[in-house]
């Protein structure tokens, strides 16, 4: 029997994270249903086993695509207790780390691999959101196998593979789209943007295949998007949750920041500032009864109507929201109406690494724009994309987590080729 190497093999590498992601979330699991989002998700999927997603009009509910609530249908028709599925995000971030090794194996040396892959591993900042059953854990998962599907297809010389590679990076990008809708307007972008580059460029088989790659994604959302326009009589709709971010994106006032807030504040909540509560109604009670008139789609519609207004009223302040966005997204600061917490700290360190080494590639990077691999630079796209339209919604740090296997394949592209490290050979 041929020896398993277990600095060879990723799964036994990497098997000590998934125990401590186990241990993890059995110590600080917060086993309440009705906690933060974790109810909405959970009741998809109760849809989905009683033959529908959403109720159907006026109170249609589409916050969120059915990727996540069907990994969560098996679960919930066995009534299983949440605990189980909260556990399931200790394997999904396992195997994401695995993936993303099998991924960077694939452009970089074995010891840069281990690097990266262990600096995903120990990316602590998002420990807590695995303690909940959200989507961003699994979506996450789909990030890194996005990632090493899309490097075989631009590598592969064999027709063959290529169109296997092709099939799984669409499967995947779709069902990336149907886990955070925001992708699927990422996946709008890129079929456009890349759909010039092909007409401008029409020798080049690398448009063509990335084109191959978004119109699969496409198919895979096409049942989902047709159930949609069923509901809504809109075309490629993808969320009714948009209006809602943007109307606090679009704030006025100049202690706002643009985070999200329920139209009903907890004033018992810890983290709330006192006098929050009432300080809303103050200032947003009359956008609250206005549309209070409506539900669902067409409340998401009003909730647009009014932040478009704000932002023509007020664009410099949305561009200062935005900047704050970013800074949510990098060091979950600032946040309107919240008491400043020590544990804001804690993310300092890691995303300034991530901070420092994105703009250390930058200037490498646009230097020698050609010279990046095509499939890193198909990835920038999406991340870029990404990145922006997170951007001109409320977002949090969970949003920029996502991103980050993307960003730690273009690191590890870019600093082999940029910087040379000498520890040992010093001359005087």
């Amino acid at each position: 029997m041929k020896n398993i190497k277990i600095t060879k093999n990723p799964f036994l590498l990497f098997l000590p994270f998934l125990i401590l992601y186990l241990v993890l979330i059995l110590i600080f699991a917060i086993n309440e249903t009705h906690h933060d989002d974790q109810s909405r998700y959970i009741t998809y999927a109760q849809n989905l086993i009683n033959g529908f997603y959403s109720p159907p009009f006026p109170d249609i509910d589409l916050g969120n695509g059915p990727g996540y609530p069907l990994i969560l249908v098996p679960f919930v028709a066995l009534n299983l207790p949440l605990i189980c599925i909260q556990l399931l995000n200790a394997l999904f971030y396992y195997l994401s780390i695995v993936i993303l090794f099998k991924a960077l194996q694939q452009i970089v040396s074995f010891r840069f691999t281990i690097i990266l892959s262990l600096f995903w591993a120990c990316y602590y900042t998002f420990y807590e959101q695995m303690t909940f059953a959200l989507p961003e854990v699994f979506a996450s998962s789909l990030i890194p196998l996005l990632i090493f599907n899309i490097l075989k297809v631009f590598k592969q010389d064999n027709p063959k593979n290529t169109k296997k590679y092709i099939f799984f990076s669409g499967c995947t990008f779709g069902y990336l789209a149907l886990t955070k809708p925001i992708f699927g307007y990422v996946l709008i972008f890129m079929l456009v943007g890349m759909g010039f580059l092909l007409i401008a460029n029409r020798k080049t088989i690398n448009y063509k295949k990335s084109i191959a790659i978004i119109l699969i994604a496409l198919v895979t959302t096409a049942p989902y998007l047709f159930y949609t326009y069923n509901l809504t009589g809109k075309i490629l709709y993808w969320s009714s949750f948009g209006g809602n971010n943007l109307y606090w994106m679009s704030t006025p006032y100049k202690d706002e920041y643009g985070s999200w807030h329920p139209y009903t504040i907890n004033p018992n909540k810890k983290e709330s500032v006192p006098g929050s509560e009432n300080l809303i109604k103050l200032r947003h009670q009359k956008d609250f009864d206005e549309i209070s008139k409506y539900k669902g789609e067409e409340q998401d519609g009003a909730l647009k109507k009014i932040a478009i207004r704000n932002i023509k009223s007020h664009p410099i302040k949305f561009l200062q929201n935005c900047f704050s966005n970013a800074g949510r997204m990098l060091f979950n600061f600032p946040s309107s109406f919240e008491t400043q917490k020590p544990s804001t700290l804690l993310r300092l360190p890691v995303n300034g690494i991530m901070l420092v080494l994105i703009a250390f590639c930058l200037i490498p990077t646009l230097i020698n724009w050609r010279k990046i691999l095509f499939s890193i630079r198909f990835m920038l796209f999406i991340a870029f994309l990404y990145f922006c339209g997170s951007l001109l919604g409320s977002a949090e740090s969970r949003m920029f987590v996502m991103i980050v296997p993307i960003l730690l394949i273009w690191i590890a592209f870019v600093i082999p080729k940029s910087i040379k490290i000498n520890l040992k050979d010093w001359k005087d």
